[in-house]
């Protein structure tokens, strides 16, 4: 359920223009295929109808499953809607009512359950590497980690591989990945690149934790008819995962030829308010 107060609830209901049942200016096809955009989910869904059937009784029943990241995400996508079709209120106050609903979905993107969510994006163009790692990050945003482990893994599979090709490891299937993964620190060390002894033991720790992996993936994971690890277990997993490969993105970017950057001349002005 999202964290959202009483009082931030009929902010938002007065932004979406609730009252009567409707949100914004959407039809049921539209509104439906909003969420498909935004969220891949589909709002008339039952699981989302149990308030009723109307645009805003689903759009609240979708406050009431979705984690606060999801629903933080779908609050700032419907301001950005309403202003681009010019169908928010038309009443005092809408700059401040607005920039409050915004920067309450603004704390709601930034709880989430896996601090490092971004970093399990996929690094080559590859449809399969993009839709594992959608499926990992949806999991994450409907905070249940453990129903994802063996996608997981698979993105750390294609994840290490990736770097590993590009470190000049040898890839191969008879190669176990954290053997693989096990060369690529070494060649780390032996370029320089680590500038300390305890961040090379820690990333020599995650070879062991890698191995351990492949148990949880076969044995313990929806990858097979097993019974699933504990949320809290499987959570563990996830941040674990996530904070080595922000890691190991970090690197292989401070790495790499330096790129122009793009100047941040005029950012400011793209704001929704």
């Amino acid at each position: 359920m999202a964290d959202i107060s009483s009082i931030e609830r009929r902010k938002l209901e007065r932004l979406f223009r609730m009252g009567s049942g409707y949100v914004l200016d959407f039809s049921d096809r539209t509104f439906s295929e909003f969420f498909e955009e935004h969220t891949r989910r589909n709002i008339d869904a039952a699981v989302y109808r149990e308030r009723g059937t109307s645009k805003a009784n689903r759009l609240r029943g979708f406050w009431a499953v979705e984690g606060n990241h999801l629903v933080g995400k779908v609050i700032q996508a419907l301001i950005l809607y309403g202003q681009a079709e010019d169908c928010l209120p038309d009443e005092p106050g809408l700059t401040d009512l607005t920039k409050d609903c915004w920067n309450l979905g603004e704390r709601m993107l930034r709880d989430m359950p896996v601090a490092e969510l971004d970093a399990l994006t996929a690094t080559a163009d590859e449809r399969d590497f993009e839709t594992v790692a959608q499926h990992v990050r949806e999991a994450i945003e409907k905070n249940q980690p453990e129903a994802a482990l063996d996608r997981l893994h698979t993105f750390v599979i294609k994840y290490l591989r990736t770097v590993c090709s590009h470190r000049g490891v040898e890839i191969n299937r008879d190669k176990a990945l954290h053997s693989i993964f096990g060369e690529y620190v070494k060649r780390l060390r032996d370029a320089g690149l680590l500038e300390s002894l305890m961040a090379e033991r820690i990333l020599k720790s995650s070879i062991s934790v890698l191995e351990a992996f492949n148990d949880v993936r076969n044995n313990q994971s929806l990858a097979h008819d097993n019974p699933i690890l504990n949320y809290e277990e499987s959570l563990l997993i996830f941040n674990h995962v996530a904070s080595s490969v922000r890691f190991i993105k970090s690197l292989e970017a401070r790495t790499e030829p330096t790129k122009p950057s793009k100047s941040n001349a005029g950012l400011d002005d793209n704001l929704p308010f």
